[in-house]
């Protein structure tokens, strides 16, 4: 049995909505970011099943996604930093409380 392209673009669409839900509905910041990491994976595994399905001897699609990987893997390691350094300093983790990154 052969697995064809929409399982996978619908195993992306449904993380995606859940990393989507989580962006907009948390208010933890750690959590946000893991919405985030989610929808990213999402994109992940478009670009993959894509490559695979649509132009199987070209390698752009893993490609791309070990280039979103190792993006995402500063934008990790960026936004925690940010999130340490603003609770060491106001002692507050929501999104919605914090006002020190607004203009």
């Amino acid at each position: 049995m052969r697995v064809g392209l929409e399982p996978f673009l619908i195993l992306a669409a449904v993380l995606f909505s859940l990393g989507l839900y989580g962006a907009v509905s948390k208010k933890a910041t750690v959590m946000l970011l893991m919405s985030l990491e989610l929808m990213a994976i999402a994109i992940n595994i478009n670009l993959v099943a894509f490559s695979r399905f649509v132009t199987p001897r070209t390698m752009d699609g893993l490609f791309f996604a070990v280039f979103t990987m190792v993006v995402s893997a500063a934008e990790v390691g960026l936004g925690l930093a940010l999130v340490l350094a603003i609770y060491r300093r106001s002692r507050e983790s929501e999104v919605d409380r914090l006002s020190q990154l607004k203009g």
